[in-house]
């Protein structure tokens, strides 16, 4: 298998990448940190984590910005009907804590809201990873109080009530304290994260 990349940036854009290694171009399907990783390169080497799928007709390589997306995109090519296709759109859509968050709190929403993710398909996954997901590491569950993991769901909720997506949702939530009250999390992920 084919571990990890080092290379300079031969192009990058629309979910490719191709590394120039050793004069050798490698072009990989690539998550959206993966790119834009690579777009902002500029002429440096940069260095992806990888993961080959074998299939009868293909060799299909994947890019990842770090080893945390590859390691759900694994999980997720386990789950029954889900494929790299699906599994790299999830991968793409959400850094990896808020994707272990949403297994672990059974967020349906999150992954619905993913281009070609339908309701059965993320139920599948909950349902699928719910288990699994205990074995990659959950950041925001160490040390972090239950309340703080549900207020998180319920702030985002809060948010797409108020006009936003799920996705400008989520980003905007990234840069609020959890330990804050509901209230002032919602008032602070809608000006910005500032106090």
């Amino acid at each position: 298998m084919i571990a990890s990349l080092r290379g300079r940036v031969a192009s990058a854009g629309a979910g490719r990448v191709v590394l120039d290694v050793a004069g050798v171009g490698y072009d990989l399907f690539a998550t959206s940190s993966a790119v834009r990783l690579a777009a902002a390169a500029g002429d440096a080497e940069i260095v992806l984590v990888t993961y080959l799928n074998v299939r009868e007709d293909a060799l299909q390589l994947f890019g990842f910005a770090q080893a945390a997306e590859r390691e759900l995109f694994e999980l997720l090519l386990g789950v029954s009907g889900v494929g790299p296709k699906a599994s790299l759109a999830i991968v793409s859509g959400y850094e990896p804590d808020q994707i272990r968050r949403a297994v672990a709190t059974a967020d349906h929403a999150l992954f619905t809201s993913i281009s070609g993710i339908g309701k059965k398909t993320a139920e599948r996954v909950v349902l699928d990873l719910k288990d699994k997901v205990g074995s990659v590491p959950v950041a925001v569950a160490e040390g972090a109080p239950a309340h703080a993991v549900n207020g998180h769901t319920a702030a985002r909720d809060a948010l797409v009530g108020l006009g936003m997506t799920v996705s400008e949702a989520e980003s905007a939530l990234r840069e609020v304290d959890p330990e804050l009250p509901l209230e002032e999390r919602v008032r602070r992920a809608l000006v910005g994260g500032v106090a």
